[in-house]
């Protein structure tokens, strides 16, 4: 049998996994998952008890109306149909043993809804993260993340609890607390009732806040009322030009927050407002056609006139390419909502800085395109931007990313001379003993020519010396360290003692092996030229 043919199919939803990620405590509650927290929704469908019991495979079932014992028959006809999970409230505490038993016997996933929440709104949330979620087409980078993928990332740089609500202050999206005390009563009764309640909202009118956020694209700041069961925050408006479209709300745990709090507001805002507009459906095709020219930019198969005449862009303004890549993890084994993070970390740490930034990727690297640099621009202000992520990935995240600086070029039209800079700084990176996260082509000039000659002398096995080659094979055969002596001696200078300390070997063994490998291979490391080769050549990989 093809073995492609054997495999499943990839997945087109989400896993309940990342349900409860994005929606969570306070809304909903797991009970019962006989079939572990992996399986597959595909959809979201209401179930009334007027209804015929009648479910899909890989539905999310919302069984509206149905408490207790009326909801036994919603379970039964979802694990007969298989339907992922179903979704009911408890009237008390007692009834969800009897429940959780009905769903294990039944094979299908139990959720609870807490008594004040409303289905519309379990329905809108659990819509929104199944429809903005990553789907992981083969050859397809993470987009710009979903809503709640971005309010977590948003609450990691802040330290703080992040809501996404739109203008009619409805809840869209918000941050995994894990600390429930560390909510305060605004944010929870926000939460359950899908929008401020009318007596805090009122409070905010009479402050002037909404009026603020109207005005203003700042930060605004909103002091704690312990009288009022009010924590300390921060809002900012998302915009699309002048139209507002909603607000990122920051309230503070039990920690301050943190000191970048307002820039990492200001660039989540600028991602948040790609999102809402997605949703409004007024720029959904244009946000892929933006992704798509700016990959054909980077990647050389387009000019730049396609993106500067879509985006307004002045394409003879200075430009500039950062390039980053994974580190010791490598991107293939990272979770898809760890993928989405780091493209939501990136997003919102550029847009902070440049608002004309854009973010994509193209195979397992991820490059940001900065057209329309000041031109006071520099490289080392790039190197900042950069060293901040690859920091805030390590802080947050923990990952290892290294990024890198492409030259800044004239305009838009030199854009993948950038990003052909960008690519040979990574991979000079890779292997080569440089200690720094983020570079550019100054800084590791050396490393970068060296890499380059290798990766020539290894594409032309012509170009080697046989002699060293066998010197390398009879290593690999007799298990010998003769080749990794010579190399040590030649990065010494030829400096005996200090080759057998890094080797940790006595100098007269080193001695011996130099003489040995000289012996077996007829090389003269008194020659300059034959030393050069052996310290090139013996830097390349082994053969697999």
């Amino acid at each position: 049998m093809d073995p492609a043919a054997a495999a499943p199919p990839p997945p087109t939803g989400i896993s309940l996994r990342q349900l409860l990620l994005s929606l969570g405590e306070p809304l909903v509650e797991l009970q019962a998952a006989p079939a572990g927290l992996d399986v597959e929704i595909r959809s979201v469908a209401l179930l009334d008890p007027e209804d015929p019991p009648i479910t899909r495979p890989g539905e999310l079932v919302l069984a509206i109306g149905a408490r207790g014992r009326a909801a036994f028959p919603a379970l039964r006809a979802g694990g007969r149909d298989g339907a992922a999970a179903v979704a009911v409230k408890l009237d008390t505490p007692g009834q969800a043993e009897a429940l959780s038993a009905t769903a294990v016997e039944a094979g299908i996933a139990l959720l609870s809804v807490r008594s004040e929440a409303r289905w519309e709104q379990v329905d809108a949330l659990a819509r929104a993260a199944l429809e903005s979620l990553p789907q992981g087409r083969p050859g397809e980078g993470p987009e710009e993340g979903d809503l709640f993928s971005l309010a977590q990332t948003t609450a990691i740089l802040t330290g703080g609890i992040v809501s996404i609500e739109d203008t009619a202050n409805r809840v869209l999206a918000y941050s995994r607390s894990a600390d429930s005390d560390e909510v305060d009563d605004l944010r929870r009764l926000s939460i359950l009732g899908w929008q401020g309640p009318e007596a805090y909202l009122a409070r905010l009118r009479k402050w002037g806040v909404f009026q603020r956020l109207r005005a203003s694209d700042e930060v605004i700041r909103i002091d704690a009322h312990a009288e009022l069961g009010i924590r300390r925050r921060l809002a900012v408006a998302i915009r699309s030009g002048e139209r507002q479209l909603g607000t990122i709300w920051v309230q503070e745990g039990s920690a301050p927050l943190t000191e970048q709090s307002d820039q990492a507001l200001l660039g989540a805002a600028r991602v948040a407002a790609l999102h809402l507009v997605r949703r409004r459906r007024e720029l959904s095709a244009d946000l892929t056609l933006t992704r798509t020219l700016a990959a054909g930019l980077l990647e050389g198969s387009t000019g730049p006139q396609p993106l500067a005449g879509h985006l307004a862009l002045d394409a003879a303004r200075p430009a500039a390419v950062l390039g980053f890549s994974y580190g010791a993890t490598t991107e293939a084994t990272l979770p898809e909502l760890t993928r989405a993070e780091v493209g939501n970390l990136i997003s919102v740490h550029t847009a902070a800085r440049h608002r004309s930034a854009l973010v994509t990727q193209i195979d397992s690297r991820i490059y940001v395109l900065l057209p329309q640099l000041p031109r006071s621009i520099d490289v080392g202000t790039l190197r900042g931007w950069g060293q901040a992520i690859t920091e805030a990935a390590r802080r947050h995240l923990g990952l290892s990313l290294r990024g890198s600086v492409g030259c800044i070029v004239p305009g838009l039209g030199e854009v993948p001379e950038s990003r052909r800079e960008a690519d040979r700084i990574l991979d000079a990176m890779v292997g080569a003993g440089v200690t720094t996260t983020v570079a550019a082509l100054p800084d590791i000039q050396a490393e970068v020519l060296v890499s380059e000659v290798l990766t020539l002398l290894s594409a032309h096995p012509e170009m080697r010396d046989p002699r060293l080659t066998a010197l390398v094979t009879h290593d690999s055969r007799s298990q010998g360290q003769l080749a990794e002596s010579v190399l040590a001696y030649l990065n010494s200078f030829g400096d005996v003692r200090a080759a057998a300390v890094e080797l940790h070997v006595h100098p007269n063994t080193l001695r011996y092996r130099i003489r040995r490998a000289e012996e077996l291979t007829g090389l003269d490391l008194s020659r300059p030229d034959q030393r050069l080769l052996a310290m090139l050549q013996l830097r390349l990989p082994p053969a697999p």
